[in-house]
C-alpha cells in the first residue's frame, strides 16, 4: 500500500461509521427513562431516540436497558434479545449479537415494527463487513422496505440507510446518496442538530467517493456553519479535516496540509490527539516533499499507539513511515521499519485470532447454558444419560482449558523474547543515531560567518578572491555533507577537508597565521581510513582562540605517522595555550574533548580496539600553545 492509498483510507474511514445507526447526540426522552423494567414501555420510540446520543452516553444507555430487562422474564419481551444483542456488539462479540437477534420472538406479520426491526438489525449485522453485498440480500432488504414504507413504520428511515451503506459497498454512489436523502428526510429527528450533521458529514464523504469537489465544499461548509451555530468546536474543527481530503484529492497539498495543521492543533489544545491525527498530518507533509516532518509524525503515530491503553499499533503508520524514509534515501531504516511492521501485522493476527476464539467461548457457553435447561426439563428420562454427557463435558471444558492455558503461556513467553529482542534492537539504533550524529561538528557560526565573508568580497568586486573562497566554501561543505553518513573515510578527503577548511580561516583572518600538514614517508593517505570530521573541532579551537589575540604570527602544524600498527596523529599549535579562567573557549574544548572521547568508544573500544587521545597545555613546558595527540588503530584500506 502506498502513501497515498494510505491516506485515502483513513480519510474516508468514518463513512463506514456514519452509515451505521450509531448515534452521536443527546435527546431527551432517550435519558429520562426509569431504571425500573416496564413491559408497556415503547421499545420503538426509545430505540429511535438512541440516534442522537454521543458515543458514551449510547453504550451506557444500552448497558442500563440490558441489566433491567435482566429482571424479568427472557420471553416476557423480544427486546431483552435486542438489548442483549446491541451489549454483545459493544463488545465486539459478533455472533453471540447474531443469535441474541434471532431469538426475538415476534409476530410474523411482515408490517409488525418489532419483526421490522429484528430483520433490519440481523441484516445490517450481516454486511457490516464492508463486503459487496449479494443481490439476494439487496432484494431482500428492498422488499422489508416495501413492507416498511406500506405500513408506514417508525423505522422506515433505518432502510434507507441500510440500502445506503449497502450500495456504497457496492460503489453505487448515486443510489447510495439517493437512499441517504430519503434516510434524513423521514428520520423522526431530522430537525436535531446531531442527525442534520451527520447528513452533511455523510454526503460529503459520498462526494470524496466521486470526487466532486463542488458538492464537498458544499457540504463541509454547511456542516461549518451548523457546528458554529451550536458550538460545537470539534465539529468546527473536523471540518478543516474534511478541507484537508478535499485539497488532497484537489492534488493542492499546500492546502491540504495547511487545513491539517489547523485540525491537528485543535485536537492537541483539546488533548484529543490519536494515532490517526499524527497519520494524517505525517500524510500531508509526504505529499509536500517534507520527509523529515513525515518522519516525525509518523513516529508520534507510532509512539502514541504503544502508549495508549486503548490504542493499537496500527501497520498503516508503519507503512507511511517506511515510505517516508525512501523518500529521504534512507532505505536502511525503512528496511529496519519493515521488519518491525511484519512483526505488528504478525501480532495483529494473533490478537484477531485470541477474540475469535474467547468468541467461540462464549457461544460455546451459551449454548452449553440452553443445552442444559433443556435436560433439566426431561431429566426424568435421561438422568442417568445427562450424567454420563456431563463427565465428557467437564473433561472437555478441562482440556480446553488447559489448552488456553497453555496458548496463553506460550504467547506471553514469545511476546517477552519479542520485547526483549526490541530492546536490544533499540539500544544498538540508539549507539549508530549516536554515532552519526556526533560526526556533525560544523560551527553553525562559523558557516554564517562565511557567508558575510563572500558577500563582503562580492560588494568590493574582489571576483577572483570570492570565486576561490567559495570553491573552498562549496567543497567543504559537499565533504560534511558526503562524509556525515560514513564510519570511515581515506585519509586523503579528511586532509582535503581540513585544508579547504583552513583555507577558509585564512582568508577570514588573513595573516594572522600559516599552517603545514606533515605525513610520514612510509604512509599513504589514499590507502588509510580515519573517522571524518575527527580533527576539525580542534583545528578551529586552535584558529579561532589559539591565534586571534597573539602579536605574532601563528603557526598549525598537523602530522600523521604509523608506528606499530597504530596511527599517531598531532594537532599543535603556538598560540595562546589552555588558560584557568573559565571561558566559552574552554567549553567548546570540553565538549570537543567529550564528543571524541564518545566517538572512540563507539568506533573501537566497543569492538576490542584500543584508541586514546590526550591534550597537551606547552605553556607548562615552556613552550607556546597546545598539542592534541590521538592514537588510533592502522586501518587500512
Amino acid at each position: 500500500m502506498n502513501i497515498k492509498t494510505a491516506f485515502v483510507i483513513i480519510l474516508t474511514l468514518p463513512l463506514l461509521l456514519v452509515f451505521s445507526c450509531k448515534p452521536k447526540g443527546r435527546p431527551t426522552s432517550a435519558l429520562k427513562e426509569s431504571s425500573q423494567p416496564s413491559l408497556n414501555k415503547d421499545y420503538i420510540a426509545f430505540t429511535i431516540s438512541l440516534d442522537t446520543l454521543s458515543s458514551g452516553q449510547y453504550r451506557k444507555s444500552i448497558y442500563k436497558e440490558d441489566s433491567i430487562l435482566r429482571l424479568v422474564d427472557s420471553t416476557a419481551t423480544p427486546f431483552f434479545h435486542y438489548f442483549r444483542a446491541k451489549r454483545y456488539i459493544q463488545e465486539k462479540q459478533r455472533d453471540s449479537a447474531l443469535i441474541e437477534y434471532q431469538k426475538m420472538s415476534t409476530n410474523e406479520d411482515p408490517e409488525d415494527e418489532v419483526n421490522l426491526l429484528k430483520k433490519y438489525s440481523i441484516l445490517d449485522l450481516q454486511i457490516s463487513h464492508g463486503t459487496t453485498v449479494e443481490a439476494t440480500v439487496m432484494n431482500k432488504m428492498i422488499s422489508l422496505l416495501q413492507s416498511a414504507e406500506q405500513s408506514k413504520s417508525r423505522i422506515t428511515y433505518r432502510f434507507y440507510d441500510l440500502l445506503a451503506k449497502a450500495n456504497y459497498q457496492n460503489r453505487n454512489e448515486k443510489e447510495s446518496w439517493e437512499y441517504v436523502d430519503r434516510y434524513y428526510k423521514s428520520h423522526p429527528y431530522k430537525s436535531h442538530p446531531v442527525i442534520r450533521q451527520r447528513y452533511y458529514d455523510v454526503s460529503f464523504l459520498l462526494a470524496s467517493r466521486i470526487k466532486d469537489y463542488d458538492k464537498m465544499m458544499l457540504y463541509n461548509v454547511k456542516a461549518r456553519n451548523l457546528a458554529k451555530k451550536i458550538g460545537d468546536s470539534l465539529a468546527i474543527a473536523r471540518t478543516y479535516n474534511n478541507e484537508a481530503q478535499l485539497y488532497a484529492q484537489r492534488m493542492q497539498h499546500g492546502k491540504a496540509l495547511t487545513a491539517s495543521k489547523i485540525y491537528f492543533d485543535y485536537l492537541k489544545k483539546t488533548n484529543s490527539l490519536n494515532g490517526t491525527a499524527y497519520n494524517n498530518l505525517a500524510t500531508s507533509f509526504v505529499f509536500n516533499n517534507q520527509a523529515d516532518s513525515a518522519i516525525y509524525y509518523y513516529k508520534k503515530a507510532i509512539a502514541f499507539g504503544q502508549h495508549s491503553p486503548t490504542a493499537k499499533q496500527d501497520p498503516v503508520y508503519y507503512r507511511g513511515l517506511i515510505n517516508a524514509y525512501k523518500i529521504k534515501g534512507a532505505y536502511a531504516e525503512a528496511l529496519q521499519i519493515a521488519d518491525s511492521t511484519y512483526e505488528i501485522e504478525i501480532r495483529h493476527l494473533q490478537e484477531k485470532d485470541a477474540v475469535k476464539v474467547a468468541e467461540i467461548h462464549d457461544k460455546y457457553e451459551t449454548e452449553k447454558k440452553d443445552l442444559n435447561i433443556a435436560e433439566l426439563n426431561s431429566r426424568n428420562e435421561l438422568n442417568e444419560k445427562i450424567i454420563q454427557q456431563q463427565k465428557w463435558t467437564l473433561l472437555f471444558a478441562s482440556l480446553v482449558f488447559m489448552g488456553v492455558l497453555s496458548f496463553v503461556y506460550v504467547i506471553q513467553r514469545q511476546r517477552r523474547l519479542k520485547e526483549r529482542n526490541e530492546l536490544l534492537q533499540s539500544e544498538n539504533k540508539r549507539l549508530n543515531i549516536e554515532q552519526k550524529l556526533l560526526q556533525v561538528q560544523l560551527n553553525p557560526h562559523f558557516i554564517f560567518n562565511s557567508i558575510a565573508n563572500l558577500q563582503s568580497l562580492v560588494a568590493a568586486g574582489d571576483t577572483k578572491d570570492a570565486v576561490r573562497y567559495l570553491t573552498a566554501f562549496s567543497g567543504l561543505l559537499r565533504n560534511v555533507l558526503e562524509q556525515s553518513r560514513k564510519d570511515f573515510i581515506g585519509l586523503d578527503e579528511e586532509i582535503t577537508t581540513l585544508n579547504n577548511y583552513i583555507q577558509l580561516q585564512q582568508m577570514r583572518f588573513p595573516d594572522l597565521f600559516d599552517y603545514k600538514f606533515s605525513l610520514d614517508k612510509d604512509l599513504y593517505p589514499a590507502d588509510m581510513l580515519i573517522p571524518p570530521m575527527l580533527l576539525q573541532p580542534f583545528v578551529e579551537n586552535a584558529i579561532e582562540h589559539g591565534f586571534r589575540n597573539i602579536n605574532y604570527k601563528g603557526l598549525l602544524t598537523i602530522s600523521f605517522k604509523v608506528e606499530n600498527n597504530q596511527m599517531i596523529i598531532a594537532v599543535d599549535d603556538n598560540g595562546t595555550g589552555l588558560i584557568d579562567k573559565k571561558t566559552h573557549h574552554q567549553n567548546k574544548q570540553s565538549l570537543a574533548v567529550t564528543i571524541l572521547k564518545e566517538r572512540l568508544e563507539v568506533l573501537f573500544k566497543a569492538r576490542g580496539q584500543e584508541a586514546k587521545f590526550e591534550i597537551i597545555d606547552k605553556n607548562k613546558l615552556q613552550g607556546q600553545g597546545v598539542g592534541v595527540h590521538i592514537t588510533l588503530p592502522e586501518i587500512v584500506d
